[in-house]
């Protein structure tokens, strides 16, 4: 990887880490390892507690195995989003170190409080925070979302966003004069390689040769599998082998999708896996598929299209949040309405009738190239002190 062009910067770096699970715990690794690899002195700081069990909706939220990456063992667990004084003593922590910078993962307000106080504290003692911000606002908005993201983001001299959407959510919620860089959100390579198709398929258990198509990620409202459910009769009705596999945890009522599974006479033709896949499992449900099907009724972006990217799988997605930058339609997939059983369901049927694989194929392959994570390591650096403009 190339390095940073400038002298090596002491930056620090805030958010989720090993041993919790999912995306932005992925993302916080990516990020620390792509700049320490680029010459930078890093500093984790992770969470001492993400979420409260009684309200984390899934089983667990850490990860099966005990593999860490190299960059984040032994970083201080300090955080603690509902005690204050956890707040108090990583503001410390990291005036302790000073560093030239503080990044944060930024994507839901519940942690704006502990994060808008650690940032506003640095800011009195001259040491900026840079955010990168996945959600401004939360896929699913309560009262007072907008101010508890100001607190935090108006505290920050500079901002990374990977959708127009972020971009404009964001708008209001910065200072004037903070830096806005906007990139396109980076491809996980932490997956691995593609498997052969045939073996992915086998591991689980599905026909070598029949049309497959994947949901992925934790199964709640605003992902839309209740409207994949509902279009799959009409799917069926012209591709009578196809396969849907569900590779996710719900995290609300599991029996509202098998209802409709069971109305609609599906058992045979989709398989939930309803757990947390561990990274190392990663590699076979994309492999597996002909096609990643994202119907979400909201969005901002979505990571699992920069997975299904990085293995080269077209996407069906709706046209809400930023979905619809990331598959351009016709190019690396379909775009289709939300909420829309009908429309959903002649993209699946079209991707296979008329045989757009090797077209669609080619055009995720180019955003692939255009998504590399180091676009976000130059945007990050492009805002360190002495840098931005």
């Amino acid at each position: 990887m190339e390095k940073w062009d400038n002298e090596q910067m002491k930056i620090a770096i805030v958010g989720p880490m090993h041993p919790y699970r999912g995306g932005i715990a992925h993302f916080t690794e990516m990020t620390a390892e792509g700049l320490d690899a680029r010459g930078h002195e890093m500093h984790p700081v992770s969470f001492a507690r993400q979420y409260p069990e009684f309200l984390f909706p899934g089983k667990t939220q850490f990860e099966p195995d005990d593999e860490a990456p190299a960059i984040v063992r032994g970083a201080p667990r300090l955080l603690d989003p509902l005690n204050p004084l956890s707040w108090l003593r990583t503001a410390w922590r990291l005036r302790e170190q000073r560093p030239e910078a503080v990044i944060f993962q930024y994507w839901m307000p519940f942690f704006a409080p502990a994060y808008g106080t650690v940032a506003h504290i640095l800011r009195w003692t001259d040491i900026p925070s840079l955010a990168v911000v996945h959600n401004a606002l939360p896929h699913e908005r309560h009262p007072g979302d907008a101010g508890l993201s100001r607190f935090f983001l108006a505290a920050c001299e500079g901002h990374v966003v990977m959708s127009d959407a972020v971009a404009n959510n964001l708008q209001s919620l910065r200072r004037p004069d903070a830096t806005v860089r906007r990139i396109e959100h980076p491809v996980y390579k932490r997956f691995g390689d593609p498997v052969p198709r045939a073996e992915a398929r086998a591991v689980l258990d599905l026909p070598d040769d029949a049309p497959v198509i994947l949901f992925f990620g934790f199964v709640r409202e605003y992902k839309g599998l209740h409207v994949l459910l509902e279009a799959l009769p009409e799917v069926l009705e012209r591709l009578s082998d196809l396969h849907l596999v569900v590779a996710g945890e719900p995290y609300d009522d599991p029996e509202r999708y098998r209802r409709l599974i069971r109305g609609h006479g599906l058992d045979d033709h989709v398989h939930w896996h309803d757990a947390y896949v561990p990274s190392g499992e990663v590699p076979n449900y994309f492999c597996a598929a002909d096609l990643v099907v994202q119907p979400y009724v909201s969005a901002t972006q979505s990571g699992v299209a920069q997975i299904a990217t990085h293995f080269e799988r077209p996407m069906v997605v709706t046209d809400v949040g930023g979905l619809a930058e990331t598959i351009p339609h016709e190019e690396a997939g379909f775009v289709v309405p939300p909420e829309d059983p009908p429309a959903l369901a002649e993209a699946i049927r079209r991707f296979f009738r008329e045989d757009w694989a090797g077209r669609l194929v080619e055009g995720v392959r180019e955003r692939k190239h255009a998504q590399q994570p180091e676009r976000l390591f130059e945007a990050i650096e492009d805002l360190l002190p002495g840098k931005s403009n």
